[in-house]
């Protein structure tokens, strides 16, 4: 068994159905072992769009990485996300931030996910969740957290 980060984002519709159907697709691929809070987070690059709802899981599992990407992008499929454009806003999307210890550069899969350490909805969460996480080299992530601190991250709270 390998823990696998995984980073959930949805800017369309009921966000909060969209992580949670995220949340149960990717459960069925292994063990969920640990969840960070949601994040409520402005788009970054791409059109203009609604704020997202971000977190990250972590994910005790068998599958290997390639099947894991396949499998994320079939739930991503399944919540109706349609891909006209790499920052196109989205009912529900899955990246696969790390995979143990493992580096993959193959077409269509790349671990750790490239643009990962540029973003603050996925460092926080990660560090919620891990908070001593590191890259395969062995690199804190912690010590990304300055770069992105103007990033615009706030803790989500569902309206009551």
């Amino acid at each position: 068994m390998t823990e696998a980060a995984i980073g959930l984002g949805s800017n369309l519709g009921d966000r909060m159905a969209y992580l949670d159907f995220g949340l149960e697709g990717i459960g069925r691929l292994g063990e969920l072992v640990a969840r960070s809070s949601v994040y409520e987070t402005a788009p970054i690059g791409g059109p203009p769009q609604e704020p997202y709802l971000n977190m990250v899981v972590m994910l005790e599992t068998s599958v290997a990485p390639g099947e894991l990407l396949e499998e994320m992008a079939s739930v991503e499929d399944a919540a109706g996300r349609v891909r006209p454009s790499p920052a196109a806003p989205r009912t529900l999307d899955l990246d696969l931030l790390l995979y143990g210890d493992l580096v993959v550069d193959e077409p269509g899969l790349r671990v750790p996910h490239p643009r990962m350490l540029a973003r603050r909805f996925v460092i926080e969460p990660l560090l919620e969740v891990r908070p001593k996480a590191k890259l395969p080299d062995g690199t804190r992530i912690s010590d990304y957290t300055e770069i992105v601190a103007n990033q615009e991250v706030r803790p989500y709270e569902a309206a009551s």
